[in-house]
């Protein structure tokens, strides 16, 4: 299974946000939306990801408070991509390995669509029901061998 896939079924609305941003409007618009997560667009490219994890680490920072804060003092300024190509067991790997909850998907420069870790645990789920499902539908029809011999009796 690949993260085209998982786009696929998601659907294509993206929310971004620009650097310059104040968090104050960022953190408006995440709970508006109920997102995790924006991604951050300055002239056309990928330049950051701001989730509620850089969000709470800044609030707890500036005293309680997001205060005059702007998104690019907060913002992961290297997050993790994908391709619509990369396969869902790495990008399992890879957002395990930095405790990635969201992942950008560009196609080039041109951004696709992100991923939570909820949409590829969600992926790999449905895969292994789907797969249970076929396996269980074979052995029901399993077919019945009509020549005892060939079952491993023997005729006496």
């Amino acid at each position: 299974m690949k993260v085209v896939d998982i786009l696929r079924v998601k659907g294509g609305t993206l929310f971004t946000v620009t650097p310059d941003e104040s968090l104050s409007q960022a953190v408006t618009t995440m709970a508006e939306r109920d997102m995790g997560s924006l991604v951050v667009m300055e002239h056309g490219d990928l330049v950051g990801m701001l989730t509620f994890r850089e969000v709470i680490v800044a609030v707890v920072k500036n005293g309680g408070s997001v205060g005059t804060l702007h998104v690019r003092g907060v913002m992961d300024d290297h997050p993790l991509t994908c391709t619509p190509e990369t396969e869902i067991d790495e990008v399992r790997r890879m957002m395990l390995g930095r405790h990635a909850r969201y992942m950008p998907v560009l196609n080039g420069k041109t951004l696709m669509g992100v991923i939570s870790f909820y949409d590829v645990a969600k992926a790999v789920v449905d895969g292994q029901d789907f797969e249970n499902r076929m396996l269980k539908a074979y052995i029901r029809d399993w077919p019945l061998e009509d020549n005892p011999e060939s079952a491993g009796e023997s005729k006496l």
